[in-house]
């Protein structure tokens, strides 16, 4: 009897490692990817507001209605699927311009903001600039796009390609001029 049930447990040892190595998954890369860590946010949140602060004054405010933020050895940033707008203050604590996206990403790192997808910056003076790509650099704090811009002003409806402006929108260059609609009477 302790002969058959040596037999048999080698048998079953046998037919067990057999069948681990008869298995094959095609699929194992796309597991790894799936369940990779890098892939996973370390944080997520909803109604997110970012004060963004230089020497204890509020130069801008974002609002974010979701926010994944992703830390590994390839990049550090902050995701906002469904957008933000995000307000731009003077010393004096007033509401200089806004701009609002259908999506957004914070590069922590190189502390730039890329929104994107029906891009909306307006001024104090009401100015609107509309685009489809905007990227915001919190170091120089200016904004920039290579992309069609669409400005409109009391006066004027001006068409081109590329633009600069600080993050007030209040001074801006148009790099390349597609057309210019006159508004006056």
């Amino acid at each position: 009897m302790i002969n058959f049930s040596f037999k048999f447990r080698t048998i079953l040892a046998f037919s067990i490692i057999t069948s681990i190595l008869a298995c094959k998954n095609d699929n194992i890369e796309k597991i790894q990817v799936l369940t990779a860590s890098d892939n996973l946010p370390i944080e997520v949140g909803t109604n997110i507001l970012l004060n963004y602060t230089d020497s204890g004054l509020v130069k801008a405010k974002v609002f974010a209605p979701t926010l994944e933020r992703y830390d590994n050895d390839k990049s550090n940033q902050s995701i906002m699927k469904k957008g933000i707008t995000a307000y731009f203050y003077n010393n004096q604590k007033k509401i200089t311009s806004y701009i609002k996206s259908k999506y957004a990403i914070r590069d922590d790192r190189a502390r730039t903001m890329t929104v994107k997808n029906d891009v909306i910056v307006v001024n104090i003076k009401g100015d609107t600039l509309r685009t489809e790509l905007l990227i915001w650099d919190e170091k120089t704090n200016k904004i920039n796009t290579n992309e069609a811009v669409k400005i409109t002003t009391p006066d004027e409806i001006i068409y081109g390609d590329g633009l600069e402006s600080n993050t007030e929108f209040s001074q801006y260059k148009i790099f390349k001029i597609k057309g210019i609609i006159s508004l006056k009477k």
